[in-house]
């Protein structure tokens, strides 16, 4: 486990390889499960505003769904989830033509339509971040639908949170500015760069930038 701030991360984070092949999985995590995709509070807000621009992207199954049970409904522990078509897939979610599921909002958002991507569990799968008491826990949810995700991101060797590091940027759930806490270390074999140095000169000066830098 890793403690920055108020957040506790799971090795499997920096550890465990992960790229989606949705040509193999077809976009199950997002059709498969007990419940639809978790949701922030403010998300709530924010799926009732754009939901008049999301909807000519939508199915009418979803569309139906939606206006009958609202964006959202709280699954067994009272957390907010996305609503459901018959209990399956999120109302949200389209299928291209090759059957791959896709999301309505996030089609929307590429057409500018409007200016938030998806909820930030969907952005952000397969890591889950969870509030507790007096820290926020950060992991990795591990689903047998993902198994052709994990095989893609062990061959091309891509850990989770490269695969994710657009989605990691913005969310500001899982970032945290630099800590003071942190100091400066002696690395048994020095950790140094030439930058752009092509010519004698660059690299006499890239040596006194380093030896001035050591001095301090």
């Amino acid at each position: 486990m890793i403690e920055i701030g108020d957040k506790i991360i799971s090795d499997d984070v920096l550890e465990k390889k992960f790229v989606c092949d949705l040509t193999k999985c077809k976009g199950a995590c997002c059709v498969k499960g007990d419940a639809g995709a978790p949701l922030e509070y403010d998300e709530i807000k924010i799926l009732k505003e754009i939901y008049p621009s999301v909807k000519s992207e939508m199915r009418e199954e979803g569309i139906l769904a939606v206006e009958k049970h609202g964006v959202f409904y709280k699954d067994e522990f009272g957390e907010p989830v996305t609503t459901l078509v018959n209990n399956k897939e999120c109302a949200f979610v389209v299928f291209d033509k090759n059957n791959i599921a896709k999301c309505a909002i996030e089609i929307a958002y590429q057409k500018n339509k409007i200016n938030f991507i998806k909820p930030v569990s969907c952005h952000l799968y397969p890591i889950r971040v969870k509030n507790y008491e007096s820290f926020q826990g950060v992991n990795i949810h591990d689903w047998h639908v993902c198994k052709p995700a994990c095989e893609c991101g062990q061959k091309l060797k891509v850990p989770v949170f490269k695969f994710l590091k657009s989605a990691l940027s913005p969310s500001n759930l899982v970032g945290f500015k630099p800590s003071k806490n942190f100091s400066k270390i002696l690395h048994r074999v020095p950790m140094l760069s030439l930058a752009n140095a092509f010519t004698e000169v660059d690299l006499i000066n890239f040596e006194k930038k380093i030896n001035n830098y050591l001095s301090k």
